[in-house]
């Protein structure tokens, strides 16, 4: 016997508001990279200091970062992944774009060696 499910009515017109909602999904995934990353600076920035920014700009955790972490290649370049998050983030929130799938997967990667990078420093 097939397992009933549970089905509610809905007014066929309401299917492009679903798909709306549907289309925003990337937003959402860029601002759970950006947040992600801003968490691991933190991190990072606790680890090495004690300290973390408590500036309401993300730019200043840039800073904070740079000044106790930016020492050798593999560190400006882990910390550059984060200014190019940072600044996808700043284009969305400052000038109204929107992240799309492509925007998505670049900040994907960004993270991906910015947490690999803040792993090998947060693991000891």
């Amino acid at each position: 016997m097939p397992k009933r499910t549970t089905r509610q009515s809905v007014d066929r017109r309401r299917s492009q508001d679903y798909r709306k909602v549907a289309e925003h999904f990337p937003d959402a995934a860029g601002v759970l990279i950006v947040h992600s990353a801003i968490a691991y600076a933190d991190a990072i920035s606790i680890r090495l200091s004690g300290q973390k920014s408590a500036s309401e700009s993300h730019e200043d955790a840039i800073t904070l970062l740079e000044s106790i972490a930016a020492d050798g290649e593999k560190q400006k370049n882990a910390i550059n992944q984060f200014k190019r998050i940072i600044s996808e983030k700043s284009k969305v929130s400052y000038f109204g774009d929107l992240y799309d799938e492509t925007s998505v997967r670049e900040m994907w990667k960004r993270l991906e060696r910015f947490r690999n990078w803040a792993n090998s420093i947060l693991k000891h």
